[in-house]
């Protein structure tokens, strides 16, 4: 078969979607020697992700992702490869086409809290339900979204196949004395840390941890700071507008993005990991810093227990006081701690973007017959 992936959300964003794109297409390049395989990057000048494999090619587009013509001017483009499926990660493929179609879902959270999203946002996720009406094939990436795209959008269950995500090979467990050097030479940090990861946007309910640290300073006396690793998404002023309001400035760091190459060490130096998302399709972050052997705290919503499993301390995301305490109690209690890290490396083995893979191309293989 002729199969292509739209690769060019890796370009646009190097978040969530965009790094699932990346082990995806590695994975595959690894065991797919049957097929050629298009990897389709939005722009010429992105030479920082290329594909060396037999039967694996990139091919520019001119048409840049989230764009308002998008589904228009990409079907233009992609008409001359002649391809026999279409791969589109980032759920909207192509709405005339003569090639079959698969589309990943990753959450649904723009329909179940449409208050997190601007307008724009909101435009481009309301093409969903024409999007997955015209496709051939649903992968989901995670049991709460197949159950999530079935109730709330009507999608048939013989459309839909969970395929869960895994973290990036790269995130694995190192030598503490390493990775606090690393990170202190790196970011000066002179204190012990309690990370968070991921983009900065409410649904990530960020002002709910920090009223939760306020208390853990206040309350429990703790000193350790917190660290904010991930780029502005969309309605971040909040966030930095509660580090003020509750005098955090002097104990709070934002870091922006953070590559992957020093974020296996921001993960390993870290005392434990938070993510107490509201909604989460899948919840790759915690799956990282279990490999790596860090303590996790999530909330108990959505995808999260489905991924973590009994790896993780899980609380409600609005109990402010629940998540204080469950800081303090890693923090604080080494026997939990321990039971955490080895619990959390467990688990983390049950994932892997070689099985991900596998049944990705077992999805290609029936949609193309």
């Amino acid at each position: 078969m002729r199969i292509g992936i739209d690769a060019r959300l890796v370009f646009y964003s190097r978040a969530g979607i965009g790094e699932y794109i990346v082990q995806l297409v590695e994975a595959l390049a690894k065991i797919d020697s049957e097929d050629e395989d298009f990897v389709l990057l939005q722009s010429r000048k992105d030479k920082t992700y290329l594909i060396k494999s037999n039967g694996f090619s990139r091919k520019s587009l001119w048409t840049p992702s989230h764009n308002r013509f998008e589904q228009l001017a990409l079907g233009f483009e992609v008409s001359r490869l002649k391809l026999n499926l279409l791969h589109s990660p980032d759920f909207i493929p192509p709405f005339r086409r003569k090639y079959k179609s698969v589309i990943t879902i990753h959450d649904l959270a723009f329909l179940l809290y449409p208050h997190f999203l601007t307008k724009e946002s909101a435009r481009y996720y309301g093409q969903i339900d024409q999007a997955w009406r015209k496709t051939d094939h649903i992968i989901a990436v995670s049991e709460a979204t197949r159950r999530d795209s079935i109730r709330l959008l009507g999608v048939p269950e013989n459309k839909i196949t969970v395929i869960h995500e895994a973290a990036n090979p790269i995130y694995r467990q190192l030598p503490q004395d390493e990775a606090l050097h690393r990170v202190k030479e790196r970011y000066k940090f002179d204190r012990d840390y309690i990370l968070f990861v991921s983009t900065i946007e409410p649904r990530k309910n960020l002002p709910g941890l920090l009223q939760a640290y306020r208390r853990l300073r206040d309350e429990y006396k703790r000193d350790e700071i917190l660290v904010l690793a991930g780029a502005n998404g969309w309605l971040w002023e909040e966030v930095y507008e509660t580090v003020s309001r509750l005098n955090l400035d002097d104990c709070v760091t934002f870091l922006g993005r953070v590559p992957s190459e020093d974020l296996v060490y921001l993960y390993n130096a870290a005392r434990l990991l938070v993510h107490p998302s509201f909604y989460e399709g899948f919840g790759l972050t915690p799956l990282e810093a279990m490999t790596c052997g860090t303590p996790v705290i999530v909330s108990n919503t959505s995808a999260i227990p489905e991924v973590v499993g009994d790896a993780a301390l899980m609380v409600d995301p609005h109990d402010i006081d629940g998540l204080t305490v469950a800081m303090w109690r890693v923090l604080t209690e080494k026997e939990l701690r321990e039971d955490l890290i080895c619990k959390g490396l467990k688990r983390a083995k049950q994932f892997s973007w070689t099985k991900a893979a596998k049944k990705t191309l077992e999805v290609y293989r029936k949609v193309g017959k």
